[in-house]
């Protein structure tokens, strides 16, 4: 009797509460948007809030918000480019911001043969744990650790760490400029800048702000904060703050002038640089030369 009691009133109380779930789903139902659905199949679907929104869906519910405001010129998905933009953009019939295309840049050139390993490093073979642990086997406290944090971060296969140099190595026409290995590294050593006309780029490979003789001890291509880099940049594109030189992406023209101005060949370029050659003592420069007799 008890048994069937216990049975009668647990069921009844299923029902209740089944009868009341289906009430509330009713009175708090919320139809999705369609567009939001269409929106969220045009982009790539790889959730890696790059464009600041949580995802894919997040970044989808935003467009059609800026379309109901008629304007979606602010928004802009850097894993799909222009070619994603714009057909989100003849969705709405609006049109779409210009956007420069990005690339990821490892700040640091610190490898085994410019950084010498001054300590053996016995631990999980990951960055964020060795960076909460020491400075690093050459004793940098900026430079990179080379484990691989970066390369497990991206879903492009854009990153593979260099086993002869300890560095991971960007491969650009598989970068995204999703923003992943940003976060992943711990020493903040990669950076989002602009691919650059015919993919020139000109920056500075290092992000250590201690004093010259200080940091390159540790490394033979750090920055010393010297500035010779600024004085001869004709857009004033290069500040130094904190014994460090950076160039701006916005203002550099990648003329390439300041990279064999570099003493310690810290400044790195993705370009040829065309460097001239001393003229002999005693013979006249080129401006100087006698024009050849007519």
């Amino acid at each position: 009797m008890i048994t069937l009691f216990a049975v009668l009133t647990l069921g009844g109380l299923a029902a209740m509460f089944a009868v009341l779930l289906f009430l509330v789903s009713k009175r708090f139902h919320v139809t999705e948007d369609p567009r939001k659905v269409d929106v969220e199949a045009l982009l790539p679907g790889i959730n890696c809030g790059a464009c600041g929104f949580p995802g894919c869906p997040g970044m989808a519910e935003a467009l059609v918000k800026g379309a109901d405001e008629g304007d979606i010129s602010h928004l802009v998905c850097p894993p799909g480019g222009p070619t994603t933009m714009e057909s989100i953009g003849a969705y709405f019939g609006l049109e779409v911001g210009a956007s420069k295309p990005m690339v990821a840049v490892l700040r640091c050139n610190g490898s085994c043969a410019n950084a010498p390993a001054k300590t053996t490093y016995d631990g999980p073979a990951n960055c964020a744990i060795a960076h909460s642990l020491y400075a690093g086997e050459s004793g940098c406290p900026f430079g990179c650790f080379g484990h691989g944090d970066c390369e497990v971060s991206c879903e492009f296969d854009a990153l593979h760490v260099n086993p002869e140099t300890g560095l991971p190595e960007v491969i650009e026409e598989k970068c995204t400029a999703c923003g992943k290995c940003v976060i992943a590294c711990p020493r903040n050593l990669f950076e989002l800048r602009p691919i650059g006309k015919r993919s020139r780029r000109v920056f500075v490979s290092c992000r250590n702000t201690e004093k010259g003789a200080v940091s390159k001890k540790h490394c033979s291509v750090s920055c010393i904060g010297c500035g010779k880099c600024a004085k001869v940049c004709p857009v004033d594109a290069i500040p130094i703050e904190n014994n460090l030189a950076y160039i701006d992406p916005e203002k550099c023209i990648a003329c390439g002038k300041c990279v064999p101005e570099c003493p310690t060949g810290a400044i790195l370029a993705t370009f040829p640089i065309k460097v001239k050659k001393p003229v002999p003592a005693g013979e006249p420069s080129p401006a100087a030369k006698p024009a050849p007799a007519e």
